[in-house]
């Protein structure tokens, strides 16, 4: 609908300039508002104001000319002119009744398929493999799980990349605890079943033992030098680590899997070529020993050039290394169109400066899109980052069980003679939205604080609302005995409370659209919450079962299930499973 206005209005310009009220070299973005107060309309537009001063007119008197020259739609009842010269258009209910019948019919729900489709490669999560999942890791997770879904959704071809940190200076320490297990006869997959604690043990060896480090030293260098046992010993490792991380994405909901995997390790090889090839580029400096690009478009606070270190005095690579050898791969091999990093704000001048590098050297296509997608950081009630009660950083795996313990006992509370199988199973799906929510409706780039009993709550934007929403939808036609897609009947909005509703629900498309370019998944959690805020208005104004005619009561019952159909596909594109009661 923001489409056909907008093409209304330039046609409006067009017109406007062949009379010469308009100066032809005039160049701007129409933007058009919905209205917060529906007695000013379905949408609203200050173009007339935006150019008043370059065609020399009183705003009013030019939005007069502008809507006099607008062509007829028969989806545009009226307009009008308030204020200081903003032109405001009345939507033709006939036109959202044939959306609402439009959109139910659609499996997806009157979302189309993107007209350009693009491969993007979406890089999330990416934990270290030396410790298990973390806190710290939820948002990477679930922020481009959610987007991914969202893009994949609109037709795009989606590749998931998992960019987990499997090799480095750590591994020589961890090798050498694996070494020494093994000297004893201990099996080594007891002892990584706690990754923290197999973590935890390798260092204290490391710092309390001199010929420990040393030998850990070693392992590094024969480790990046392919000597065979060390890669076994390396192999063996990651298997374990990865089948913990691939636990807690399958518990959490996330689509990733081994197969997206692709971690430091895969571009080893290629980190002394994309030294090389900086260099051909004559990209490279020396500096204290170290192998740098510098980029006069980031400079220290006296003015020089800040460094991107490519290869260090002894030898060694760094992140920014292996991010420009991922570049390359996915532009050279993947042939990516477009490239998301769901990382943690902090990195964002590393980010800048690396996406700044690869293009200088050509890794990747002007065309292509390199977009950092920074995030906040969880933090606790105290104000500080989140950890557990004990000070050290709370396991994710820890955080789930304790959301579905939680869950658990709010849905018992509420369910006195339901089953315990039943019970447990809704837990697990309360438990897990929650967490999972409460991250996704925040804004990506803010912080937020990590709250059990505001994510548990069944008040305000949170899961257990929008859950109960959908059962609450869903009670209607169980009680009723009726199947949502054997609604037939042509939908008939008279009252106000169901065009309110039917206005939020042919704006799905557009928030659709604004997740997936900006990458921001709380743009459809709000949307969502402000829907089945309206559903309830809408219920309680609006008999559904007891309608005063079968018409009625069908129209009603059609608007019904496209409210638990867009619930249950906008949750669905979060990662979050609905329930059919609660």
């Amino acid at each position: 609908m923001k489409a056909h206005i907008q093409q209304l209005l330039e046609q409006a310009i067009v017109s406007l300039q062949t009379q010469n009220i308009i100066p032809e070299d005039i160049q701007l973005r129409i933007a058009i508002d919905r209205t917060k107060d529906k007695s000013h309309g379905d949408f609203a537009n200050n173009l007339a104001l935006m150019l008043a001063k370059p065609a020399k007119k009183n705003p009013r008197a030019l939005a007069e000319l502008i809507v006099a020259n607008i062509p007829q739609s028969d989806l545009v009842t009226k307009m009008e002119i308030a204020g200081p010269g903003f032109i405001n258009f009345f939507i033709n209910p006939n036109y959202l009744e044939k959306q609402i019948d439009s959109a139910f019919s659609d499996p997806k729900l009157n979302i189309e398929n993107s007209k350009n489709p693009q491969i993007i490669v979406v890089d999330y999560s990416s934990p270290n493999l030396a410790k298990e999942m973390h806190v710290g890791h939820l948002r990477s997770s679930v922020i481009g799980d959610a987007v991914a879904r969202t893009l994949e959704f609109q037709g795009h071809h989606l590749i998931r990349q998992n960019h987990v940190g499997d090799w480095g200076t750590q591994f020589g320490m961890l090798l050498a605890y694996m070494e020494e297990l093994r000297a004893k006869n201990e099996p080594i997959e007891n002892n990584l079943s706690n990754l923290e604690i197999f973590y935890r043990a390798a260092k204290g060896r490391f710092d309390e033992s001199e010929d420990f480090a040393t030998r850990a030293r070693n392992l590094v260098v024969e480790l990046q030098g392919g000597n065979k046992a060390c890669l076994k010993l390396w192999a063996e490792f990651n298997e374990i680590s990865l089948s913990h991380c691939q636990k807690t994405y399958d518990r959490l909901g996330v689509s990733l899997t081994r197969e997206d995997v692709r971690g430091e390790s895969t571009y080893n090889k290629d980190l002394a070529v994309v030294v090389a090839d900086l260099d051909k580029k004559g990209l490279l400096r020396e500096s204290q020993g170290a192998k740098c690009v510098f980029l006069d478009n980031f400079k220290n606070k006296d003015g020089q050039p800040l460094p991107v270190i490519i290869q260090k005095k002894d030898g060694g690579f760094l992140y920014a290394t292996s991010d420009l050898a991922a570049m390359r791969y996915r532009q050279n091999k993947l042939n990516a169109d477009r490239v998301l990093y769901f990382v943690d704000a902090r990195q964002g001048l590393h980010f800048q400066q690396v996406f700044e590098v690869a293009r200088l050297a050509g890794f990747v296509k002007e065309t292509t899109s390199l977009e950092h997608m920074p995030f906040g950081t969880v933090m606790g009630e105290d104000g500080r980052p989140f950890k557990t009660r004990s000070g050290t950083v709370a396991k994710l795996a820890d955080l789930l069980t304790e959301a579905e313990l939680r869950a658990y006992e709010l849905v018992k509370d509420k369910n006195k003679e339901m089953d315990e199988q039943t019970l447990r199973q809704i837990a697990s799906v309360v438990g897990i939205a929650s967490v999972k929510y409460a991250d996704l409706s925040k804004n990506r780039t803010s912080d937020y604080t990590f709250s059990f009993d505001s994510m548990l709550s069944f008040e305000g934007n949170t899961a257990p609302y929008l859950l109960y929403a959908y059962t609450r939808v869903a009670s209607i036609f169980n009680k009723g005995d009726i199947t949502m897609d054997s609604v037939t009947a042509d939908i008939s909005l008279t009252e106000e409370k169901e065009i309110d509703l039917a206005s939020k629900l042919i704006q799905f498309s557009e928030v659709i659209n604004s997740v997936a370019k900006q990458g921001m998944p709380h743009f459809l959690c709000a949307y969502l919450f402000e829907l089945a805020g309206l559903f309830s208005s809408f219920y309680e104004a609006c008999p559904i079962l007891n309608a005063a005619t079968e018409r009625q009561k069908q129209s009603r019952l059609k608007l019904s299930a496209l409210t638990a159909k867009t619930l249950k596909q906008g949750l669905s594109l979060l990662g979050i499973n609905t329930l059919e009661r609660m």
